[in-house]
């Protein structure tokens, strides 16, 4: 299994089928599925289970009690499981284009984590996508989402750009090459040398402070904004508060101050004998 592209969700079945179906039409299938649930209702693992017989791919999903917003958490749950070389991050609302799995694999290099980004769509825009709009790829076509109710935006430049412009603005952007949760990728290895997600953050930084030990351990960014699309279906973000941004903000800080390279709450207790045990059992992962 050369990547394992790790979807985070949370009772969001509807705009998660429609991640899926995006990933069903890659271009390639040489990569395995793994949903990092951090406490959905039945009804998504329903939805999975229903799903799953379609799937050109293996689907694995990782589920925890809900106990609020716990993404760190099952990330390193997830990782734990994960079977491929490298790990693909993103979430449960990045419908990806037929070639994001490509990008991130082609553009792979052992010294680099690669970040990209996303493009994000009215909550119009977000409903109105179908199955059929996206096995199509019609949905990334910048006309149709305009003919949709998308407004026209320079950010129509993330759609339309090829090669070899899709590179030369990777170069250009102004945007800080962090590691950005919705889109990102490095080798398993990697990221079992940092010790995974920082379980002692929760909303606000999570994805940089990770990105930062990566850093640290002296693996360097690699832009590709236009290269890997996906598109961002609308949410709102009821499950965060200004004391849980504040902690993590200063988790965070205190890993780039002090140049920290592990994380002393992460993914080694999910690869520990003991705890791996309780994480495998049938109601916490399921393979389909």
């Amino acid at each position: 299994m050369q990547t394992s592209v790790i979807i985070s969700t949370y009772n969001s079945p509807l705009w998660l089928q429609k991640v899926l179906w995006g990933y069903f039409a890659q271009d390639r299938h040489d990569f395995e599925l793994v949903i990092a649930d951090d406490g959905s209702s039945d009804e998504t693992r329903e939805m999975l289970a229903a799903m799953a017989p379609n799937s050109p791919v293996p689907i694995a999903h990782v589920w925890q009690p809900d106990e609020g917003f716990q993404k760190c958490r099952i990330l390193n749950k997830a990782i734990a499981v994960a079977q491929g070389e490298r790990i693909l991050l993103t979430d449960g609302d990045c419908v990806p284009r037929r070639d994001f799995v490509e990008v991130h694999t082609r553009l792979a290099q052992p010294d680099r984590f690669l970040t990209g980004g996303y493009f994000k769509l009215p909550p119009n825009v977000s409903k109105a996508l179908t199955q059929d709009d996206i096995a199509g790829q019609q949905a990334f076509n910048a006309f149709w989402l305009m003919r949709h109710g998308l407004p026209f935006t320079s950010k129509l430049l993330k759609i339309v750009a090829t090669s070899p412009f899709d590179e030369w603005l990777n170069r250009l952007t102004p945007a800080r090459p962090t590691w950005n949760g919705h889109s990102a990728s490095c080798l398993r290895s990697q990221a079992i040398q940092i010790n995974g997600f920082n379980e002692d953050m929760q909303y606000g930084g999570l994805d940089v402070e990770f990105g930062l030990r990566l850093r640290h351990v002296g693996i360097e960014p690699r832009h590709i904004r236009y290269s890997a699309i996906a598109l961002h279906l609308h949410h709102g973000h009821g499950y965060v508060t200004q004391g849980m941004k504040e902690r993590s903000h200063g988790v965070k800080e205190n890993t780039r101050h002090n140049r920290l390279t592990w994380a002393e709450r992460g993914l080694s207790q999910w690869l520990d004998s003991s705890n791996r045990a309780t994480l495998l059992r049938d109601d916490r992962l399921t393979r389909f």
